[in-house]
């Protein structure tokens, strides 16, 4: 049997949506590949589900199976063994939670990422002490050590937005965010408005935010995030976090109701430069 880990990499996801493509236009059951194989059709469905890895020897049989030419199936294979390398966020296994490992593979293979965040500023754009400061505010029982472990990942995935094709960032903020205060080192503050006025500043940073004086918004029930993805294969997703876990959605119904929700709430919030004027405003006060 394959063997199972903690989150696949966004390339399994896409190389099992394609094996299961396959499969289905050669007119083969699940329990047919899985009876050539000789294995159980539920290893079938895990491998074109991405809940395990693709197992090498069993994509090559079953790319022979769905009449694969060879020239197809020795790229696949190439496909899926580099798709099978860990991510780099699994040096981090020891404090990153499996519902988490999934998008931080996401977010390093999108190319929109577009969120909606009411509470703190996005960890990719955090500062280190305002990270440390967020950490320390929200874990209970976790150890110090531990804590830096968490600010060490969040300052390496910033690194997605300084390579030379950065995705889109799209956020917008709760003005509540700029109000909050997360230490009572004054400097904390002040530096992440420095900070996000930096990012702001970017082609390929678009922030906003959502004011008060414009009242309630059909997105204050959690932060979200929507990732889009440069491969035909794989369909908008949406994360959304909750105290213990997170969701995942990627149903076509789901993800035009919080498409739309963003949609609703970019055309309501700040304008990126009003944005800027606001975030040079509260700098002010720090």
């Amino acid at each position: 049997m394959s063997e199972r880990r903690a989150a696949p990499t966004v390339g399994q996801v896409v190389l099992g949506k394609r094996l299961q493509e396959l499969r289905e236009a050669a007119g083969v059951r699940r329990e047919d590949a899985a009876r050539v194989l000789r294995v159980a059709p539920a290893t079938v469905r895990r491998m074109e589900m991405a809940e395990v890895s693709l197992k090498i020897p069993y994509v090559q049989v079953l790319l022979t199976e769905y009449g694969v030419s060879d020239e197809e199936a020795g790229a696949f294979v190439a496909l899926a063994e580099e798709a099978n390398q860990p991510g780099w966020w699994q040096r981090f296994h020891d404090v990153l939670p499996d519902w988490f490992s999934m998008y931080v593979s996401l977010e390093g293979a999108a190319r929109l990422i577009r969120s909606y965040e009411p509470h703190f500023v996005p960890g990719l754009l955090q500062t280190e002490d305002y990270a440390r400061a967020v950490m320390e505010a929200g874990t209970i029982g976790t150890s110090g050590d531990s804590i830096e472990r968490h600010v060490s990942l969040r300052m390496e995935r910033q690194r997605l937005l300084e390579g030379d094709d950065p995705p889109h960032l799209w956020v917008i903020m709760d003005e509540t965010v700029l109000l909050r205060p997360v230490s009572i080192r004054g400097h904390v503050m002040g530096e992440q408005l420095d900070k996000l006025l930096e990012f702001a500043e970017r082609d390929r940073v678009t922030l906003q935010i959502a004011e008060f004086r414009e009242g309630p918004h059909p997105g204050t029930y959690a932060p979200f995030s929507l990732f889009r993805f440069a491969e035909p294969e794989l369909p908008d997703m949406v994360f959304t976090e909750y105290l213990t876990g997170a969701l995942y959605l990627d149903s076509r119904g789901e993800v035009s109701a919080h498409l739309e929700v963003l949609d609703h709430m970019t055309a309501r919030a700040a304008s990126a430069q009003r944005t800027k004027k606001l975030l040079r405003e509260y700098r002010e006060r720090f």
